[in-house]
């Protein structure tokens, strides 16, 4: 009979709007808000989780999807118990290995070498197991000619690799995983899948969140998901993945985000129009559609690069378009400021429900990316006149043209 690994019962998670909300306090502040004796905060209070139930049993490789916002982080953070919990219970029964933000438990300042070694350490690791994994964690990486350089001359992505790469040898019971496919080029993604899905094959327990839902699916048997702070649904991944899919689908072809302050680009609003520029409420097959993406650079880029996707109720990737011709991406030799970008889409979507995000990286740096997420839910209806045929599943519904003659014997 398998054993419950994670226990999760009540949970919730409060921040107070205005004191420090999205960060995470050190042990010195913390120690100092509490001999200030600081009057109780008049903003208001924000429950990133609520009443959070569910248990994950040994061996099992569960997925968490949501929205950003959702509280899938905080989640995380508490399962690794970097936070606590406001109120209810986690428990964790093993060591647990957590890879949640590029650079926890990194310095800066030390070398590749020694922050493999300061980071298995504070996983847990002696010092004598890190030597006996040390060269499979560098080939994993890759950084092999990095090994004696700083870390601080690292990018996002070499920085990620080596964080995954520790985490995945230490080989905890627990692996509690945050968005470590969003960086990097195809084939460490491919790596990284792959990895996970060893882990699972060894009895490990693996708790993944992502936004790519296709990973999702090949790895993770059962998903959880997290809407405004609470357990949505619980149940076999594909049942999940329609459900989620299919529940922004109202039509809604603008939206804005709020500003986050940080960050070297921030993404402002997406927006489905026609081609002249007006808004597109409802999109039909036959339509030609533009999506409009606007975003802001803080600082001047060698390079940057814009991609859009539409993923399909089943979580596959219909479509998946990137700007990379640099002489032409404004941003690339203009510097900071605020730009739009806009793709126009050929009549070709089949009719159906889909998720489009939109993913900003510098193509120089192939592992580095600034802006991955899911922006909103788009609808395509049939035309008059197309039969509904659900036995017929497709992606693509383009316009065609039969011809048919009877050929001379």
């Amino acid at each position: 009979m398998a054993s419950t690994t994670i226990e999760v019962r009540g949970l919730g998670k409060r921040y107070r709007l205005g004191e420090d909300f999205g960060r995470y306090l050190t042990l010195r502040e913390s120690l100092t808000q509490r001999l200030q004796r600081r009057p109780p905060s008049s903003s208001r209070d924000l429950w990133a989780l609520r009443d959070v139930q569910f248990d994950v049993e040994a061996g099992e490789t569960v997925g968490l999807i949501g929205r950003n916002g959702a509280g899938k982080s905080t989640l995380l953070k508490i399962l690794a118990r970097i936070t606590e919990p406001t109120e209810g219970v986690a428990r964790m029964r093993g060591r647990v290995g957590a890879l949640l933000e590029v650079g926890t438990g990194f310095h800066p300042e030390l070398t590749g070498r020694e922050n493999i070694y300061l980071n298995g350490s504070i996983l847990g690791m002696s010092r004598r197991e890190i030597a006996a994994r040390f060269d499979a964690i560098v080939e994993f990486a890759g950084v092999e000619r990095f090994l004696d350089t700083p870390l601080k001359r690292y990018s996002t992505g070499m920085e990620l690799r080596l964080a995954f790469a520790v985490a995945a040898h230490v080989e905890p019971p627990v692996l509690v995983v945050d968005e470590v496919l969003a960086v990097g080029d195809a084939e460490f993604r491919e790596r990284c899948m792959g990895r996970m899905s060893d882990l699972g094959r060894e009895g490990r327990t693996v708790v993944f969140v992502s936004h790519d839902l296709g990973a999702i699916q090949v790895l993770c048997p059962r998903t959880i998901w997290i809407d405004k702070g609470r357990v949505e649904q619980d149940a076999p991944t594909p049942d999940v993945v329609r459900s989620y899919l299919a529940s922004g689908i109202a039509g809604a072809t603008h939206v804005e985000f709020e500003p986050m302050g940080e960050g070297d680009v921030e993404l402002e609003s997406v927006s489905i129009t026609n081609p002249d520029g007006l808004p597109l409420e409802v999109v039909r097959r036959r339509d030609r559609f533009v999506v409009c993406v606007r975003f802001e650079a803080r600082r001047a880029f060698p390079d940057l690069d814009i991609a859009i996707f539409l993923v399909t109720r089943d979580g596959a990737r219909a479509f998946d378009e990137a700007w990379s011709d640099t002489s032409r991406v404004p941003a690339a030799r203009a510097g900071p400021g605020r730009y739009e970008a806009r793709l126009t889409l050929a009549p070709m979507l089949a009719p159906g429900e889909y998720q489009l995000g939109v993913w900003i990286g510098s193509s120089i740096a192939a592992d580095e990316n600034f802006v991955n997420r899911e922006a909103l839910a788009v609808r395509v209806w049939p035309e008059a006149g197309d039969k509904d045929d659900p036995e017929r599943a497709r992606i693509v519904q383009p316009d065609v043209e039969w011809a048919m003659r009877r050929l001379e014997s």
